[in-house]
């Protein structure tokens, strides 16, 4: 039978439907200049009790990976090399998706709960109309002097779960140190990561979330939990960093990622936390630097000039 002849019914045979592709959990950590961090990170990925299908280490250079740590593990790695700076090398990770993946954005000093990616697939495949999901945080060293990974790996082995239902509370953000998003959406609508914010890419989580929220939920979960060492060894100068967390939300309020109320609330935060500190120093922020970057982006928004590129000339 050719395929424009009738079968016995009367209809036209139909060639069988394709079969759904098989969802992966992806997990794409950007890095740069942080290889034992990195290294100790993916390595602790191997403790999960659902393994990720693959992980994508981005990197500004070879030298960033430590290859001979992350010798014989027991899941596909990938890495991708290219140029610096944080948004453009998460959008190298999402180049390598299918629209059914789930990706999980880490940062490379984050440490999860064993059964983070096991909640990850089951959340994304109940809640088809979450585009994105953040994790509750139990501690976090961005806020302060920062874990090294023996104490983060303490504080998972004491963390005792609170025994209570899921819960998803949608929130305006996610927060890019542990940040699940649908691939599809994003895939099918060119949402990527703005390459205009430099470097350290200052809110790019932010920016990246709003532009998503048009296609899905963002939920923050209850059952996806994990430490932040917030590690301070390669990080972004002083300057340069406080010159784009008020260059940055401006930005993006001129782009219509972020609404003015929001917008003056990031500045307002950020800025009042670096006058106080550069009157009572702490020994692990560069708090006078961010201060000045901030007076500097201040002054160029007086300026009329609004380009978050500028804080690479610092």
């Amino acid at each position: 039978m050719d395929a424009t002849s009738k079968p016995a019914s009367g209809r036209l045979s139909q060639p069988p439907p394709a079969p759904p592709a098989e969802r992966r959990i992806v997990i794409g950590i950007p890095t740069t200049g942080r290889r034992e961090i990195l290294s100790d990170t993916v390595r602790h990925i191997q403790t999960q009790d659902r393994l990720p299908d693959l992980v994508v280490l981005s990197v500004s250079e070879e030298d960033d990976i430590d290859s001979d740590a992350l010798r014989d593990l027991t899941f596909p790695l990938q890495i991708v090399v290219g140029p610096r700076g944080l948004s453009v090398q998460r959008n190298h990770i999402l180049e390598l998706l299918e629209p059914s993946d789930i990706l999980l954005f880490l940062d490379d000093d984050f440490l999860m709960e064993p059964d983070y990616l096991d909640q990850v697939d089951r959340l994304f495949t109940q809640n088809p109309d979450v585009a994105l999901a953040t994790g509750t945080v139990i501690a976090d060293g961005v806020v302060g002097r920062g874990y090294w990974h023996e104490a983060g790996l303490e504080l998972l082995k004491e963390y005792v779960r609170p025994d209570e239902a899921e819960t998803l509370r949608d929130v305006y953000n996610g927060y890019g140190c542990n940040m699940a998003i649908r691939a599809g959406p994003v895939l099918q609508n060119g949402i990527v990561f703005d390459e205009k914010l430099p470097l350290y890419s200052w809110l790019e989580d932010v920016d990246f979330s709003r532009q998503l929220a048009e296609y899905g939920r963002l939920v923050r979960s209850n059952r996806l939990f994990g430490v932040h060492l917030g590690t301070k060894t390669g990080r972004t100068p002083g300057i340069r960093l406080g010159y784009s967390q008020i260059v940055n939300p401006v930005y993006m309020l001129r782009k219509g990622t972020v609404s003015a109320g929001r917008m003056f609330l990031l500045t307002g935060r950020v800025f009042a936390s670096n006058l106080v500190y550069s009157i009572r120093p702490r020994e692990w922020t560069d708090s006078r630097g961010r201060l000045k970057g901030n007076f500097l982006a201040f002054l160029d928004i007086l300026r009329g000039r609004i380009d978050p590129q500028r804080a690479r000339k610092f």
